[in-house]
């Protein structure tokens, strides 16, 4: 019946009804990412001392609930560990039910319900068993999350694996009250639609405009013959553009370009308002001086993309060059003719006739599509000379790139942070210790509690580890002598003191979760797997901390 309507009466079909809300942070690409991604939880590495009543496993399944919501198209979760009866009392994917089952397979059953659109799966066996039987288990995923307590080796053979075939891993770890997660992207990671703030990526080219806009312009140089109506809303743009040219002619042609003549261009566009509007005042002369230090400044290329385009992926194409560097090719190529990206073609709202208002955008929009229709040239001329592809890359994605052009980022990824000695890590932690409010000893209170764990893990330390000050003390003293390159005095023992204070929540809780910080830590990490996924948006770079607390947060590129 729909089919007897126009499409636009139609309305939305079930799916899009179902993921509306979503639909309007990514659109259809980013949903068609979420859908094409199978997602591995590693949620546990098997028991570790008190079990009983330090309870895990909450956190990893929290963040896969958010994940499995929205629409992601299959999950598979890793997790040796049986129900237990604390478990019950934390875990709200699991019920009476689930008692003495595999841990696994009741999460994997219970949040499979949620949406019946997604696949699950589970695996009721370590992670390294797992990898050992089956080698290309973790190529088989698109991302990557561990959920502590996890052994040293399997955390390291993950994020070897994991980086070995580009797929970015989120390790977190919930305790008590405290939390922190870290994130771990391949070398370099591509960013097209980054989302920034509007306002900045319209391009409204006052300085560089084209014919069609220079005309648009021409036609409203007599404004002393507008009636109040019309003179109230001529836009904005076009009054900057009637001004340019009165400045020109009084300064031998150049364009304001310092503060001081800025003001002086201010000045001249405000003296321009008739003040005895009976039409309603004269708001788009208002907007015109407001505009003036923003929009008339000469384009200058964002470091960013400046990087990009010197980058040896760019500059060096190959056959099997991914799609983001052919593309980022042909808009250099298009830079280096004008010094100027493909125009977006947005415009900002402003007080002017819908009739007016539209042939303007309508200005931008048709000068938006020749930019694109030339990179599409460039783009085809470049897949011409590097040979045959599997398939020619789209006109839409090409038209996505050009319209965010002027803030695709490249993210250089770094590795989940160790306390193993790197130099730019340990640099990091050393100089927040010296920062009383930091709450870096967070950090290392995890680090030291993984320690302990895959001591205990390994049979290398008995269950009572975890209420030994002695083994506590040892590791706190390890910890510093790595930061500090085996000089533990240059941490002063105030700093050494708020590491102890740091450790006291994970000792209290015995290495164990509270749902309700695991779930706000869940929603947070699901929030940066939702980004990495969708390639939208600009993800954590690389360690994030919460300190339930206190309500602190803090984040480190560690």
């Amino acid at each position: 019946m729909a089919d007897a309507f126009p499409q636009a009466l139609a309305g939305p079909s079930s799916k899009e009804r179902k993921y509306d809300r979503q639909l309007r942070l990514w659109a259809a690409s980013g949903q068609q990412s979420l859908e094409e991604s199978r997602v591995l939880l590693v949620n546990s590495d098997g028991p570790w001392g008190k079990q009983s009543t330090g309870v895990t496993g909450v956190v990893g399944v929290e963040t896969l609930k958010n994940l499995v919501l929205p629409g992601i198209g299959g999950f598979t979760i890793v997790d040796p560990a049986m129900v237990t009866e604390p478990d019950l009392g934390l875990n709200f994917f699991l019920e009476e039910d689930s008692l003495g089952k595999s841990r696994a397979e009741e999460t994997c059953r219970l949040l499979r319900e949620l949406n019946p659109d997604v696949e699950g799966s589970s695996h009721a066996k370590p992670i390294a068993e797992i990898v050992k039987e089956d080698p290309d288990f973790i190529s088989r995923h698109q991302l990557v999350l561990i959920s502590g307590p996890i052994q040293r080796s399997s955390l390291n053979m993950l994020c070897t694996a994991a980086k070995d075939n580009g797929i970015p891993v989120l390790y977190t770890r919930s305790v008590g009250f405290t939390s922190t997660f870290s994130l771990q992207l391949p070398d370099v990671f591509p960013i097209v639609e980054t989302h920034p703030d509007p306002e900045t990526t319209q391009d409204l080219r006052l300085l560089n405009p084209w014919t069609e806009l220079d005309m648009a312009g021409a036609r409203v140089m007599n404004l002393e013959s507008l009636d109040d109506h019309e003179h109230g809303h001529v836009p904005y743009i076009l009054l900057l553009l009637h001004y340019l040219q009165k400045w020109k002619q009084l300064h031998n042609g150049a364009v304001p370009s310092n503060y001081k003549e800025k003001t002086e261009f201010r000045d001249m566009v405000r003296s321009g308002a008739r003040t005895n509007n009976p039409e309603g005042g004269e708001e788009n002369f208002d907007e015109a001086v407001a505009a003036v230090l923003k929009s008339l400044n000469p384009f200058s290329l964002r470091s960013s993309l400046r990087e990009i385009f010197e980058m040896d992926e760019c500059k060096n194409l190959r056959q099997d060059s991914a799609e983001f560097w052919i593309i980022a090719a042909a808009i250099h190529d298009f830079y280096k003719k004008d010094n100027l990206l493909p125009l977006s073609g947005s415009l900002p709202d402003m007080k002017a006739q819908s009739a007016d208002y539209i042939a303007l955008q309508n200005i931008y929009k048709t000068k938006a599509r020749k930019d694109i229709e030339e990179v599409v040239g460039l783009v085809r001329s470049i897949e011409a000379r590097l040979g045959p592809r599997p398939v020619e890359i789209s006109e839409k994605d090409i038209e996505i790139f050009c319209k965010n052009a002027s803030h695709v980022k490249v993210i250089h990824g770094r590795n989940i942070p160790r306390l193993d000695g790197d130099a730019r890590t340990t640099k990091i932690i050393k100089n927040n210790l010296t920062n009383s409010d930091s709450i870096i000893p967070l950090f290392l209170a995890f680090q030291i509690l993984d320690d302990i764990v895959t001591d205990i893990q390994q049979g290398n330390a008995p269950d009572e580890s975890l209420d030994d000050d002695a083994v506590w003390n040892t590791h706190i003293d390890r910890a510093i002598g790595v930061i500090t390159s085996d000089s533990p005095a240059d941490v002063d023992e105030e700093a050494r003191e708020r590491i102890v204070q740091a450790t006291q929540e994970l000792r209290r809780t015995e290495g164990g979760e509270l749902h309700n910080t695991s779930a706000l830590t869940g929603g947070l990490v699901a929030q940066e797997a939702l980004k990495v996924i969708t390639r939208q948006y600009v993800p954590l770079d690389n360690t994030c901390i919460f300190d339930g607390v206190r309500s602190r947060s803090e984040m480190f590129k560690l």
